[in-house]
């Protein structure tokens, strides 16, 4: 039996969580939650439930450890034809220790990386809802506003095309050590980010992953490689031959920002070319099998 206590609307988890509660439950595939394989590492979790999207918070972290959504094509027309209100704020709904402020935010050199996009969200609640810091973690400029925007970009097109996905986003951190941090509360930078996908139509899955460096790389890999990263499984409930292939998925689109900004030869990048990446890669491998 999975145990949890409950306070004050929150999930304070005390051991992996099975299934979402009847509220959220859609979100999943087959109603079942990520599942953390390392929960001991991130210390206490508590899990958001929200309009369109949930989250699951640590508080080492103080940020979402992954953020999951049902997005259909109605979701993407709907949320295409809301305005946005950038709103980053506290999420009050976590204890002062768990919860990062925008104070951990001003002035560091990162930006407020969604990871469930506001442009996913249909309507001003859900709009509203996915600025919550809950949501949010440090990333480059050059990764959120370059190839992150054209992986969300391409995965709203393949939801229009497709009728249904469901989503889960997330950071990856390197296990040996959280060097760079950022605000008050040490907030500690992703050194990946990545964007998990199931195709229920394909069906197919398949995960976007990229550095969260000055000079983004980005790769498409397999469900089963992602978790062998980062110790998170974004989709329990897919059988083992879905996890280990790559679905046929829509490449990452060039983003606006990509656009004005580039010169001549520079390209988004589909490969893992930098020894940086490479090295953070390995390492991140090594680690995760010691362990």
């Amino acid at each position: 039996m999975w145990r949890f206590l409950l306070l004050s609307g929150v999930l304070l988890c005390t051991v992996q969580v099975a299934t979402a509660d009847e509220q959220c439950a859609a979100l999943f595939f087959k109603g079942q939650l990520p599942r953390d394989l390392q929960s001991g590492d991130w210390g206490q979790q508590a899990f958001l439930c929200n309009a369109e999207y949930a989250a699951m918070v640590s508080s080492r972290t103080k940020s979402p450890l992954w953020s999951a959504e049902d997005l259909t094509a109605e979701n993407v027309e709907a949320a295409r034809n809301t305005n946005r209100i950038n709103d980053s704020r506290e999420d009050p709904r976590l204890t002062r220790g768990m919860r990062a402020t925008l104070q951990d935010y001003r002035d560091v050199g990162y930006d407020r990386g969604h990871m469930t996009p506001s442009g996913d969200e249909p309507g001003a609640e859900a709009q509203d809802q996915s600025f919550f810091l809950s949501n949010i973690v440090p990333q480059t400029a050059e990764l959120n506003r370059g190839p992150w925007e054209g992986v969300e970009s391409a995965v709203r097109g393949w939801a229009e095309q497709e009728g249904e996905l469901f989503v889960v986003t997330g950071p990856g951190y390197d296990p040996d050590h959280l060097a760079a941090t950022v605000g008050i509360h040490s907030i500690p930078v992703p050194d990946v980010i990545w964007k998990a996908v199931y195709d229920p139509a394909g069906p197919g899955a398949g995960v976007y992953i990229c550095t969260n460096t000055h000079k983004p790389q980005c790769k498409i890999t397999s469900v089963a490689t992602l978790t062998q990263l980062v110790g998170i499984d974004p989709f329990p409930a897919l059988s083992e031959s879905l996890k280990n292939q790559v679905s046929s998925m829509p490449p990452i689109r060039e983003s606006p920002h990509a656009v004005k900004s580039r010169t001549g030869s520079e390209k988004l990048l589909n490969e893992w070319g930098s020894k940086m990446a490479q090295k953070a890669l390995k390492a991140l491998l090594h680690a995760l099998s010691r362990g």
